[in-house]
Order: structure tokens, then sequence, then C-alpha cells
């Protein structure tokens, strides 16, 4: 573990020169906790490492048997910092929590986070098929979609960019040594490279035609991302590090493509149309009325975002296929990176034909 002295003011949250090192962790933990809960007795801080992430490691930190107060810890997985702007998930973070939409942002440190523990249940892929839970989901990520821009923030849509991003470190990294078992140079049944460049620019040329709204995004709201408050009858968002300004049919079908899972996925858990219309008539009631708009829905719209919301869902699976090649090259969690990017790339061109003919009439 490093540490030094120096307690700063980063974007409003105090940051801590501390190194949180694995191998480290109780002690990393106890420093963390003596400047986060200075009340705390170090000796009785007790440590729960959850193993749902495939980005970072996350622990949460209590003292309390009921666990009625933790404190959730997020280390940043190796490498990570390439393709996640970690300046940019603190501001979101921010901003977010003064919408009352994200829980409090205790402190940072040099390789993580510190934040308040939201205490209900994680969703698994029956309880996100649950019309009285999705049209929760589908109310809050209105909620979030309507959060307006800060003055000076950016609200370009970030998809073209990342895509862009993640082919250059892509291309990058097959001279580099790889921290994990796995390496971009065992593509076996992967696209080649040129396949990959090719696609993405045929997507940009196709979707740039469909005007999606830009807004503020969380980006990768798969299950173990939305937390049921059954007391409240409410659900939030967790984990912003990919949140962004992005455009609104890519993070809906982004949601929607995480109805397969993750650990093994089950694209047949994708959700049929009748599902997406009653998830998006939710939405756009909400959205609207968020929005300024004329809070009657037609089916019309609800037709024309069901189009969109399918269309911008292949977009996600070439995000996270590229990701998660990278994770491959880089991360050091136990996960199987290779063939997640295999079955998300495969799901893409299964879905390209039907997802790009649909249509809507204007």
């Amino acid at each position: 573990m490093e540490r030094r002295n120096a307690v700063k003011q980063i974007a409003g949250t105090k940051h801590l020169e501390i190194f949180a090192d694995e191998q480290d962790l109780r002690n990393n933990i106890e420093a963390l906790m003596k400047e986060v809960r200075p009340l705390w007795k170090s000796a009785e801080i007790k440590i729960k490492v959850f193993t749902n992430g495939i980005t970072n490691k996350l622990v949460g930190c209590h003292v309390d048997q009921d666990m009625e107060e933790v404190v959730l810890v997020r280390i940043y997985g190796n490498m990570t910092e390439r393709f996640i702007d970690r300046e940019n998930e603190v501001k979101n973070f921010q901003i977010l929590h003064a919408h009352h939409r994200a829980p409090e942002l205790y402190c940072t440190f040099q390789n993580g986070i510190c934040y308040e523990f939201i205490k209900g249940t994680v969703l698994d892929m029956w309880l996100l098929r649950n019309p009285s839970i999705f049209r929760l989901v589908a109310k809050e990520m209105a909620h979030f979609h309507s959060v307006e821009p800060e003055n000076g923030y950016s609200s370009e849509a970030a998809l073209w960019k990342s895509l862009s991003m993640y082919l250059t470190l892509l291309k990058s990294s097959h001279s580099e040594p790889a921290a994990g078992v796995s390496s971009v140079d065992n593509m076996n049944d992967m696209p080649s490279f040129d396949i990959l460049v090719s696609e993405i620019e045929l997507l940009k040329e196709h979707l740039s035609q469909i005007k999606s709204p830009v807004v503020l995004c969380h980006n990768d709201l798969l299950c173990n991302n939305i937390i049921y408050i059954e007391a409240k009858g409410d659900v939030k968002f967790i984990d912003y590090e990919y949140a962004g300004y992005n455009y609104q049919a890519y993070d809906i079908g982004n949601h929607f493509n995480e109805f397969a899972g993750v650990s093994e996925l089950d694209f047949s858990m994708y959700p049929p149309q009748e599902m997406q219309v009653e998830w998006l008539q939710s939405y756009l009631e909400v959205y609207k009325e968020r929005t300024g708009s004329e809070p009657t829905v037609t089916e019309w719209e609800v037709q024309k975002l069901y189009v969109q919301v399918n269309k911008f869902s292949l977009a996600s699976h070439f995000s996270w296929g590229l990701w998660a090649l990278l994770q491959s090259r880089y991360s050091t969690i136990d996960f199987d990176f290779l063939r997640y990017a295999r079955e998300r790339f495969k799901q893409y061109f299964k879905k390209k034909d039907e997802f790009l003919a649909l249509q809507f009439s204007c």
C-alpha cells in the first residue's frame, strides 16, 4: 500500500492519496475507513468481497452485523483507465446524486472510489422480466435520461468515439504483454480487424440517419446494476463508470441486450416485441412528462422508439464485443472475456439483417 498525507479536493469530492493493493486488502481498507468512517474501530471492520463485477473489484465494509451502514469500495480493474474516463465518472456521480439518481460519493483514491451502499435486491434475469419491476426500470431510465447537462459539459454522443478508441487500443494491444491468461492473438472464430472496422462504418452510416436524441445515459444497465427497493416500490441504478451522453435508443437497446445475462449468455431472453412495447410505453410516459412534452404517448411514438432501440442494440453488441477483447488482454479478473466477445459478435451478425431492415413510417 502506498500512502501519503496529502488529502485534496477533486471536482468537489475528497481525494485520498492511497493506493489500494489487492494483495494487502485489509490494511488498505482500514486506511480508507480511517478517513471515511473515523469513528469505526479498525479491528471491528468487516469486509465482504462481491464477485459480480467483471471490470473492477467491489468490496463492502461495515461494522454492524445487520449491515445497516455499508461503505462500498471499488478498486479499479487493471488498465481500465485506458478506456474509462475516471474523472468523468466522478463528475457523473456528482451530477446524478444532485438529481437524486445516485447514492453519495464519499471519496476517491488513487485507484478507486468509496460510496454509499443502496440496500435492496439486486435484479437477476427473471426479476428483470417481471412487469411490475420492468416498468419501474423504464421509469427510472426516463428520469436518468431527463437530467439536464451541466454548463460546460459536453453533450455529444459518445458511441462512435468509444468504438474508435476501442479499435485503436485493440490494434495497439498486439505488441503489449497480456496481464491475464487470454490474448487478443487467440481470436479463433472472431471477426478480423478489417471486418470490425467495416461493420462500424456500416453501423455509423445507418444509425446516424435515425436521429435518436442524445441524453445522459447509463450505458451499462445490466441486471446487477439495478437495485430493487421493495419497501419504496422503487429501483435505483448503480455504477456510473460508463455513464455519459449518448443516444437514447442505444441505452435502451443495451439494456434489452442485458436481459441475456452476463456469465452465461442466453439471448433467447431478449425481450419480445410485446414486452418491449409495454416497457417503452412506461418509459415514454415519464420521459415526455419530464422533458415538457405533450404527456399523451401515441402508438406511432412507441413504434418509432421500438425500431430505433432494436437497431441500436446492434451497436451495443459491437461495443461490448470490442470491450471484451480488450479486457481479455489486460484484465486480471477471472472471467472468460474471449468467450463473451465471441457470443456478442455472434449475436450481432445473427440479428444484423433483421434489425437493420426494421422501418417505421414518418
